[in-house]
């Protein structure tokens, strides 16, 4: 067996299971989960009756490539949510089953093992894909924290010279999970000036970036800032999107991955070898969700509501800020997370996720200690009791 797969670590929900596993939580109380960033809103309907109607392609083998008309979509959909001035269909667009496994099969495929110790560069906290990611390609992750003192983005500036020479891949998120943080156009320029510099390739995962406060800015994608740029043929730059958080699809397993060209086509033919083709009803109903915006509008407008209700009730009690996308809190806890967690679980049977248990240490410093992850996915009412609940135990400590 790959001997690398002894480096993989528990993922955070085991660890998780595990503590809640040391205590009993009331039986009077209903639970209510605020821990797996898993939507909780209706599917849409049309893109159910898709399914439905389509469900007899299954008998029909579905290409690795895509169908082009859902090709199409996705680069019209990336056109006019991003500003884009073209979006080859053909070349630049690659449909995915959701950003998981296209981002674990690209970083097998980017990664030149042949080079001396290959690093994949990501931001601490992270999506423990990218961890994994890296090691089953055989190279060494490489993490980046995220303080609050530079908003919850990495502070690219303070990177060594050499991370960046040995760099092959850097993955960013933005939104980011946990943080929900967004990265600029000045950061963007940034990352790109140093890819060119050091020849890596920059990866954006940005399958929270509809989620954001209704009414406010749409937060920046890496294409679009590559289109402000200049930089029309996305050299060096992917994206990831996924239907999974816009459309409240995760089961779909659908997005895809944009950008170069020249990155893409031998990404192609490794998926082609790989066997992840979409299935071709879930292609036609992917179609449908690109194609429509008013679900995607009435799902900003209950997640703001969930944040305003939230924080109104936990500000006076907990360290915690609106988020600038994604569906995530990140606060402060008055006492260390997996404590809080744990207590939390066994007094009000409320679960939140261990901020360290999406971190590593490195030089000493958790970017995740004394914070939990908060995910306001569940029904609004629930969030509510969810939140109350949390103040009612933190005025215990």
């Amino acid at each position: 067996m790959n001997p690398n797969l002894s480096k993989l670590q528990p993922y955070p929900f085991e660890k998780l299971a595990k503590l809640k596993g040391a205590v009993t939580p009331p039986a009077d109380l209903e639970h209510i989960a605020l821990s797996i960033g898993e939507p909780k809103h209706p599917a849409p309907e049309f893109v159910l009756n898709t399914l439905r109607t389509e469900l007899q392609r299954v008998e029909n083998y579905p290409t690795t490539k895509g169908l082009p008309e859902l090709n199409s979509t996705i680069a019209s959909w990336l056109e006019r949510r991003f500003s884009l001035e073209h979006v080859d269909p053909v070349s630049q667009v690659i449909p995915v089953n959701g950003t998981r496994e296209a981002i674990f099969a690209f970083t097998q495929a980017a990664v030149n093992r042949s080079e001396y110790r290959p690093l994949v560069v990501s931001p601490n906290p992270f999506y423990q894909i990218y961890e994994g990611a890296a090691y089953l390609s055989g190279a060494e992750p490489h993490f980046l924290p995220c303080l609050e003192e530079n908003g919850f983005n990495p502070d690219f500036d303070a990177v060594p010279t050499d991370v960046w020479q040995r760099c092959q891949l850097l993955f960013v998120c933005t939104p980011g999970n946990p943080t929900g943080s967004t990265l600029k156009l000045d950061d963007f320029k940034k990352l790109i000036e140093l890819a060119d510099e050091h020849d890596f390739i920059l990866a954006s995962d940005e399958c929270y970036s509809e989620i954001y406060v209704d009414g406010a800015d749409a937060p920046m994608g890496l294409l679009e800032a590559c289109e402000q740029l200049g930089r029309h043929d996305y050299k060096r730059c992917v994206v990831f999107h996924s239907l999974s958080k816009r459309s409240n699809l995760p089961g779909l397993r659908s997005g895809f991955i944009a950008g170069d060209a020249d990155l893409l086509k031998p990404f192609l033919l490794y998926r082609t070898y790989h066997g992840c083709a979409m299935p071709v009803h879930t292609q036609l109903a992917s179609i449908t969700a690109w194609n429509d915006e008013e679900h995607v509008i009435a799902n900003r407008v209950e997640y703001t509501q969930k944040f305003r209700s939230v924080l109104e009730i936990l500000s006076p009690v907990l360290d915690v800020k609106q988020t600038e996308a994604s569906f995530y809190l990140w606060p402060r806890t008055p006492i260390n997370e997996e404590t809080f967690a744990q207590q939390l679980f066994a007094q009000q049977n409320v679960t939140v996720l261990p901020g360290s248990y999406l971190s590593r240490t490195v030089d000493g410093i958790n970017p995740g200690a004394d914070r939990i992850r908060m995910a306001l996915v569940a029904e609004t009412s629930e969030c509510i009791e969810a939140a109350r609940r949390i103040r009612s135990f933190i005025e215990t400590l």
